[in-house]
């Protein structure tokens, strides 16, 4: 899959494609009907190893125009399964979704997809702990320029840039791999009640309860219970704010490269590879395309929080009216681009060239500007110094860099 909307989408793979999608329901049914089997509910003919393998390709396109008819996917997927399971799964087809409602099995797939995709991006921050790691080891005495409000501050290193990129990820890091552990199985039934399983249970002579039933469903999806969040949809908006805050902190290491890689500065440059960041007229030019798409993700991934947020808010009854809808779409556009964005640092990260002459050229025609809290300071307390190298400038730079890349070496949290 590739987007010509948006350059470099074939990075994501196939993470929430329609066919990941249908796929992810069908092994939340799966599940369910193991479940059922698993607690005396259903007759052990109902629980089938793999539905997925069992009824063969699913047409996406055929799925999601027959999907207007009830508004979700799941109902025209639900009569293709229950068809093609007919002839030689019958008592399957009988109980498939049995105790389900729509919500179930389209909220749950969803979360399937979610955690992969966390997943995929904390690999890619893998590599680039790795590389900034390595860049902040490298680089702790490159002198270079500080600056605030695009002014030149005072001197600071080229390592305590990487290590504090390196921090935006390691909080990022953090915050995903508690909003990927938190993400639950849902199951709770046409109003979130848990009557329908209840009364199954009680009809069948089934052991247990509702609840115990659909902790054996989330336990078979490798799930964590949660009580039903039919709308209460904290889940949702946790796992996109965590992926919103990785883009911020990508976006921010982007930001610099894009400053730091203009021609009248050239401190920094992108990985070179051939083709990539020319232009169609200009032939002279190299674009930092990495981190222009690397920007482009991180200033397009709040509104798609808010806009899940904004759908939480107006989330209403046992089943929301709209809101829920709009959840769909918006948290598969935020995934994906994602984890683009995070290949794309990836790359950016590991191949990035630092001009440690040029920034030391720099610094030499700053002059004693980059001193002046130095001299200011001194003049403060009434005295004079005589020391006006940058590098007997940099206060803790050493020891906050230490800071950081014990934490990313230890591999915990903050």
């Amino acid at each position: 899959m590739a987007d010509l909307r948006w350059p470099g989408d074939h990075r994501a793979g196939d993470l929430f494609t329609d066919t990941e999608l249908i796929g992810d329901m069908l092994r939340v049914e799966t599940a369910w009907l193991a479940a059922l089997t698993a607690v005396g509910v259903a007759p052990a003919q109902a629980a089938v190893v793999d539905i997925e393998n069992l009824v063969g390709s699913i047409d996406p396109d055929e799925i999601a125009v027959q999907a207007e008819a009830g508004g979700n996917p799941v109902i025209p997927l639900l009569a293709v399964v229950r068809d093609r399971l007919a002839d030689d799964h019958p008592v399957a087809a009988r109980w498939l979704h049995r105790g389900l409602t729509s919500q179930d099995t389209l909220d749950t797939a969803i979360v399937l997809g979610l955690r992969r995709c966390v997943g995929s991006v904390l690999e890619l921050i893998d590599d680039q702990v790795t590389a900034l790691v390595g860049l902040a080891e490298e680089h702790r005495s490159t002198v270079m320029a500080g600056r605030t409000l695009t002014q030149h501050a005072v001197p600071i290193t080229f390592g305590l840039k990487a290590a504090q990129w390196l921090q935006g990820i390691l909080d990022a890091r953090d915050d995903l791999r508690d909003a990927r552990d938190r993400l639950p199985a849902q199951f709770g039934g046409a109003a979130g009640t848990l009557a329908g399983p209840g009364l199954l249970l009680q009809l069948t002579g089934g052991t247990g309860d509702a609840i115990s039933l659909t902790r054996v469903a989330a336990d078979r999806l490798g799930l964590p219970w949660a009580p039903p969040w039919h709308t209460a949809r904290a889940p949702i908006t946790r796992v996109a704010d965590a992926l919103t805050r990785t883009t911020d902190a990508w976006g921010r290491a982007a930001r610099d490269v894009l400053v730091l890689a203009r021609p009248e500065i050239a401190e920094l440059a992108e990985p070179v590879e051939s083709g990539r960041g020319g232009s169609s007229t200009m032939p002279h030019k190299v674009n930092p395309i990495l981190s222009v798409l690397i920007r482009r993700a991180a200033l397009t991934a709040p509104g798609h929080a808010a806009q899940l947020h904004l759908a939480a808010a107006d989330s209403v009854d046992e089943r929301a009216d709209g809101a829920w809808h709009t959840e769909w779409s918006t948290i598969a556009t935020l995934g994906r681009h994602t984890v683009t964005a995070a290949s794309q640092t990836a790359e950016l990260l590991t191949g990035l060239h630092v001009d440690t002459g040029r920034m030391a050229r720099l610094v030499d025609s700053a002059g004693s500007t980059l001193l002046a809290e130095q001299r200011s300071f001194a003049g403060f307390i009434g005295t004079t110094t005589d020391d006006f190298d940058p590098a007997h400038y940099l206060g803790s730079s050493d020891a906050i860099i230490d800071v950081i890349l014990e934490r990313a070496r230890s591999g915990g949290s903050r």
